[in-house]
C-alpha cells in the first residue's frame, strides 16, 4: 500500500506513535515537541484526524469528557508512517516575517524599528533559555543525545539568531547603547 503523506499528515501519525490521544492533546504534544521548526494550527490538526481516519490510517476512539474523541493509529498508519518518515524531506522554506520587514527598514519608524528589534531578541533569548533548560533536563532523565538532536538544532539556531542580532549595524542595533536613526526624524511618514 502506497499511502502518500503531506507533512502535517506525518507529523500527527508519528505523534500518535505512543498511544491514542485527542486533537487537543495532539495540538498540544505538536506545539512542545515540534512548534519551534513546524507550524501546525489547531483547524490543521482536526482536518488531518478526520482525513487519515477516512483513510483507515487512525481509529477513532470513544468521545469522552470535553467532547474529546482519541485517535489511535492502525497497522496501516503505521506502515504509512514508517514510508513517509524513511523518504527524503523537502528542502526547508524559511518564512520570517521579521526579515522581510527588515528588507524595507528605511521605511520602518525608527522607534518602531527598535521596539520590533528589542520584541525579537527577547523572544529568542526566551526561546535559547528554554531549549537549554529543556535539554538539560532530558538528559538528567537520560534521554540519549540522538533522541535530542532537534533540540541541539533549536538551541543552535538561536544561538546564531542572536549572534547575528549582536552584528546588526549599530544604528539599529537593539543592544547598542546609542541609535543615531532613534534621534532623526522619519522622512517617510505622511
Amino acid at each position: 500500500m502506497d499511502e502518500k503523506l503531506n507533512a502535517t499528515a506525518g507529523a500527527l501519525l508519528g505523534l500518535l506513535r505512543d498511544g491514542p490521544r485527542s486533537g487537543y492533546e495532539l495540538v498540544a504534544a505538536a506545539e512542545q515537541m515540534i512548534g519551534g521548526f513546524w507550524t501546525i494550527t489547531r483547524s490543521q490538526v482536526y482536518r488531518e484526524l478526520a482525513a487519515l481516519a477516512d483513510r483507515g490510517l487512525l481509529r477513532r476512539g470513544q468521545t469522552g469528557p470535553r467532547d474529546r474523541q482519541p485517535f489511535q493509529l492502525t497497522a496501516a498508519g503505521r506502515a504509512a508512517f514508517r514510508q513517509w518518515v524513511n523518504t527524503s524531506p523537502e528542502p526547508e522554506n524559511l518564512r520570517i516575517p521579521l526579515l522581510l520587514r527588515l528588507t524595507f527598514a528605511d521605511a520602518i519608524d525608527p522607534r518602531q524599528l527598535q521596539a520590533m528589534l528589542t520584541e525579537h531578541h527577547a523572544v529568542h533569548q526566551r526561546r535559547l533559555t528554554a531549549y537549554r533548560s529543556l535539554d538539560r533536563q532530558l538528559a538528567a532523565a537520560g534521554v540519549p543525545e540522538e533522541k535530542r538532536v532537534t533540540l541541539a538544532f533549536g538551541i543552535s539556531y538561536e544561538t546564531a539568531v542572536l549572534r547575528w542580532f549582536r552584528q546588526l549595524p549599530a544604528s539599529i542595533n537593539p543592544r547598542s547603547n546609542h541609535h543615531p536613526a532613534a534621534d532623526r526624524p522619519n522622512s517617510h511618514q505622511a
